[in-house]
């Protein structure tokens, strides 16, 4: 059964290098990796969004368009925008548990004075340096394993 309640709030950073529309695609695509938003879940619609962010149409629609162009959105003429995509697959209680760890550290992150611009630094080098053993130990990336099956395939 198709659920048709609206379950996002977007919020636009005025302050932020990140165009508006890529915003709103971020903010979706957290959605569906934190498991806010699942198949059937109406996004809201294109005016409620300008209203509540004043953003112009045109930033809306081309957000929903490039969401509904990578396979995560579907348009349904009169009726909205609806979930149609998934993304991530980890067990909603182990990113529930997981947040909690990471706001925890993040208040201690605030505590030594770090700032944003400092957390987001410090998690993209570990992301990276963790990304670079797992490829050293041969463990690679998701991608990669199935770019190696598809080679391996052919």
């Amino acid at each position: 059964m198709e659920r048709t309640r609206e379950v996002i709030n977007f919020q636009i950073d005025r302050s932020s290098s990140v165009p508006a529309y890529a915003q709103l695609i971020r903010q979706v695509r957290e959605g569906l990796r934190m498991g806010v938003l699942q198949p059937g879940d109406q996004l809201p619609t294109v005016r409620s969004v300008v209203t509540s962010c004043t953003v112009n149409p045109s930033t809306v629609l081309k957000a929903y368009r490039e969401l509904e162009l990578s396979g995560l959105v579907e348009a349904r003429q009169g009726a909205g925008t609806f979930v149609t995509g998934r993304l991530g697959g980890a067990d909603p209680h182990v990113m529930a548990r997981l947040r909690t760890g990471l706001a925890r550290w993040l208040g201690q992150a605030r505590e030594a004075g770090l700032e944003d611009e400092d957390v987001q630094a410090l998690f993209a080098s570990v992301i990276v340096e963790n990304s670079a053993r797992q490829a050293r130990a041969g463990g690679g990336s998701r991608a990669a394993s199935a770019s190696d099956e598809e080679q391996g395939a052919a």
